[in-house]
């Protein structure tokens, strides 16, 4: 089967990210502390974020803004 060079690295990518939210929503079955909860539940909205932005690239971007909005914690 003939596979697009362009195409091979996104489907890597794509891998990757749905095998950290599958690592993750396993951490959230563990039942952890409200704060790693936070943390996990965090990550899994930018992941979701990320798939998104494979089906149309300018979504990307939207998750980054309200990031930098966010106060720190500090």
């Amino acid at each position: 089967m003939y596979q697009h060079p362009e195409l091979t690295p996104r489907m890597t990518s794509v891998a990757m990210l749905l095998t950290r939210k599958q690592h993750l929503i396993s951490r959230l079955e563990e039942d952890p502390g409200p704060g790693e909860r936070e943390e996990i539940e965090r990550l899994l909205e930018k992941i979701d974020a990320e798939l998104d932005a494979v089906d149309s690239p300018d979504r990307l971007r939207e998750p980054r803004r309200r990031a930098a909005q966010r106060p720190s914690r500090e």
